[in-house]
């Protein structure tokens, strides 16, 4: 996919540790694992109804450009007065759910260094790709395939969307020559 050992790559996830563990595992320190702001938000919008009860869409507003800014630890201390006592279920305490979300993310969350770089801080883009690339040509009425060129199908599409379409079939066209 024309990756090198000097290309710095960028991964966004929902934060499920088996994504950061992945990343870090096949791509080491070539790669920097950012999580998903939209997905972080789900957690500060459930937190923000129980933290900022009068205007939970100002205080999650004003918590997402203080992410952008990597003032994290202070959205951690404003989650820190407002955390539900142990006796409260889990499923019943979005503070805490939100404040053991982030706390356990923090080298996660250099959302300012993604911006200055004009990298993504949202994976929705990626994970609606599967409509475009994927689905368009594979799910198209009568079309079946096998699971061998399935793959075979599925690569092109991609090579398509990355714009490698023409690089790729000169390739394969210098290659038979």
């Amino acid at each position: 996919a024309g990756v090198g050992r000097q290309t710095r790559i960028h991964a966004v996830g929902d934060g499920a540790p088996w994504i950061a563990d992945q990343v870090d595992r096949t791509l080491g320190t070539q790669a920097t694992y950012l999580i998903d702001l939209y997905h972080l938000c789900d957690y500060l919008a459930a937190a923000a109804a129980v933290v900022a009860a009068p205007d939970p869409a100002a205080w999650l507003a004003e918590k997402k450009t203080w992410l952008k800014a990597n003032r994290w630890s202070e959205v951690l201390d404003t989650l820190r007065p407002s955390v539900e006592s142990d006796e409260v279920a889990d499923e019943a305490a979005p503070v805490r759910a939100c404040l053991r979300y982030l706390s356990n993310r923090t080298g996660s969350l250099d959302y300012q260094g993604a911006l200055a770089a004009e990298l993504p801080i949202g994976s929705g883009e990626i994970e609606s790709a599967h409509r475009y690339i994927m689905q368009h040509r594979l799910k198209r009425a009568g079309a079946w395939w096998t699971t061998d060129n399935l793959g075979k199908m599925l690569a092109l599409r991609v090579l398509r969307a990355n714009h490698e379409w023409d690089a790729y079939w000169a390739r394969v066209n210098q290659q038979a020559a």
